[in-house]
């Protein structure tokens, strides 16, 4: 079945398609706890949506059963020039490597804690143990710079990156309660489901050297 069947059935299956379409494209991914039913609609007629966005963009559905999102291969105006592209990207060098050792971190969690793709729950965990990891795998990959890379200077690198993070929709916050007040290292953040899409294996790559990187 083709999208434009779809919207043809009628004004109730018509609002659906296109409140689907909508969210696609309002925000880097659409998660089944953004809106259970319409992601269900997504989920069923899945293949219409994908040959959709193919057919008249170019582009690739990717999803799978707690997250959508689409992948562009190409940028076509080139007039926007890279700086200016809404679009998801580190482009210093300490937070490419925080990144991903975050992504190496939140492997580790799961693995530690038993915790898997498809379970209910997503992961959570204290900014402090993020920071704790961050700062020993920055001086492990960095040794010739470990001196530089002191607990407060990686607590920066994680701080400058964190609003981009819950900004794309990998991390959230989750709020303490209103009589509960927490420090900056006891901070939960919860890993939302587009974590899975990504992986730290280029953390097994050698690192160039950046002299404007350098740690003051």
């Amino acid at each position: 079945m083709k999208i434009e069947e779809l919207i043809d059935k009628g004004d109730h299956s018509a609002q659906g398609v296109r409140a689907v379409l909508n969210i696609l494209l309002e925000a880097p991914y659409f998660y089944k706890t953004d809106d259970e039913r319409l992601f269900l609609l997504l989920m069923r007629y899945k293949k219409a949506f994908a040959a959709f966005f193919d057919k008249f963009y170019g582009w690739e559905l990717v999803m799978d059963d707690k997250c959508a999102r689409l992948y562009k291969p190409k940028w076509y105006n080139e007039k926007v020039t890279t700086p200016n592209r809404d679009m998801f990207t580190f482009t210093k060098r300490d937070e490419c490597i925080a990144f991903l050792v975050l992504l190496e971190f939140f492997e580790r969690e799961c693995r530690e804690q038993g915790v898997a793709a498809d379970d209910r729950d997503n992961l959570r965990f204290r900014f402090g143990d993020l920071l704790e990891y961050a700062a020993g795998r920055f001086r492990a990959l960095l040794p010739e710079k470990r001196d530089g890379y002191t607990d407060e200077r990686v607590r920066q690198v994680l701080r400058d990156i964190m609003p981009t993070l819950v900004r794309y929709r990998f991390l959230q916050k989750v709020r303490p309660s209103a009589d509960d007040s927490v420090s900056e290292s006891d901070t939960i953040f919860e890993c939302l489901p587009a974590m899975w899409h990504y992986q730290a294996a280029q953390l097994a790559e050698p690192i160039a050297a950046e002299k404007e990187e350098t740690p003051k």
